[in-house]
């Protein structure tokens, strides 16, 4: 376990927390934390003989030194010198999932909270200074974890792809059918990197080890530093409403939001992160029992994609969302189509299949 007693810095504009212990986790492999769909897609390309090599030979063409001069010359290092306490989280959150060498991480000047990780051949952590005034020592632990667990994955590489692929996309948008193609690959790598971020909350989750500094750094990534005038349970109340709230319109809405979108909303990171907390996987985890690194050359790529694919049928058969109930009464062989079309749009979902002969209500249709 790592004593926090020594790991504070000066801890200057940040609120300061009782020491305590965290556990650590020696030799810990990223499929511990992964999101089912994160982990299949990371397993099958680890696999692909030469990846690594071809990737590599991208870095002449992608910005990436680019990027590291830039951020070199124009924010600041973090150090033993400089911004300390984030330096000091930095080292512990390494030493927890025990990744050997610590990447080097820099502050922005930029009001917008953000950060990244970024990188082909090595990753680097960038921090904005307006995450860094937005959150408390805690939340900001978990950040810090939340990007060492992107390095940890390999997550870097794949982002650094998608930044520069979606700036190709600009620059060609005037070429007939060009950007079509870009966008395709744009949007699925954006599709992956939004579960490689669900991933990357548990990892900072691992770190951090307090599920309620986690939630309130996401609740301030919503609303900002107004935490006196926020609830969690209300927060995550949202989510549920999110989820469960309106018809099929608003389905088809919520698709086009996020589309665009890297990361999840911030809502749905709180409940997934929370749901991820009180799960079985996470207890075996902080009791010891996890996938180590040095067995990950011998996993299954087929397992990894069965997993994903039931990971995904879980969710459609679960969800409260009215598209998804649709899909699942679908799968499930429910009569009266045109009839729950109907009432999926009007917000009426399944009652017109029960009142004109349709067949008996499935699982999903239950009222919760």
């Amino acid at each position: 376990m790592t004593d926090d007693n020594h790991r504070d810095g000066d801890g200057k504009g940040h609120e300061r927390v009782p020491s305590r212990q965290r556990r650590r986790f020696p030799g810990i492999s990223s499929r511990a934390y992964e999101h089912p769909a994160d982990r299949s897609a990371l397993v099958a390309l680890r696999k692909l003989s030469g990846f690594d090599t071809v990737f590599k030979a991208l870095s002449g063409l992608l910005p990436e030194r680019s990027l590291r001069l830039l951020f070199l010359s124009d924010s600041v290092r973090v150090s033993d010198a400089q911004f300390a306490h984030l330096n000091t989280m930095l080292r512990d959150a390494c030493y927890i999932l025990d990744l050997e060498k610590v990447p080097p991480m820099y502050v922005n000047q930029d009001p917008n909270p953000n950060a990244m990780c970024i990188g082909l051949d090595e990753p680097i952590i960038v921090v904005t200074t307006g995450l860094v005034e937005l959150l408390d020592e805690e939340e900001m632990r978990a950040v810090v974890g939340h990007e060492v667990g992107h390095a940890l994955s390999g997550h870097s590489v794949y982002r650094t792809i998608l930044l520069f692929l979606t700036n190709l996309a600009l620059k060609v948008a005037w070429i007939p059918l060009g950007n079509v193609a870009i966008m395709a690959i744009v949007t699925a790598l954006r599709e992956w990197f939004r579960k490689s971020e669900l991933s990357a909350d548990r990892a900072g989750l691992l770190v951090g080890q307090d599920l309620k500094a986690s939630m309130r750094g996401l609740m301030k990534l919503a609303g900002g530093n107004h935490l006196h005038e926020m609830n969690v349970d209300a927060f995550l109340e949202q989510a549920e409403e999110y989820e469960a709230g309106g018809d099929l319109r608003d389905s088809v809405l919520k698709i086009l939001n996020v589309l665009p979108r890297t990361h999840p909303f911030a809502t749905v990171r709180a409940a997934e992160l929370k749901k991820w907390a009180e799960s079985r996987d996470f207890q075996r985890i902080m009791d010891g029992h996890y996938p180590r690194r040095d067995e990950d050359k011998d996993t299954s790529v087929s397992d990894s994609f069965r997993q994903s694919a039931s990971s995904y049928a879980d969710n459609v058969r679960n969800s409260k969302d009215p598209l998804m109930k649709l899909v699942n009464d679908l799968a499930g062989g429910a009569g009266d189509l045109g009839g729950k079309l109907r009432g999926r749009f009007t917000g009426q979902g399944g009652q017109d299949g029960r009142n004109n002969g349709g067949s008996a209500p499935g699982p999903a249709d239950k009222q919760p």
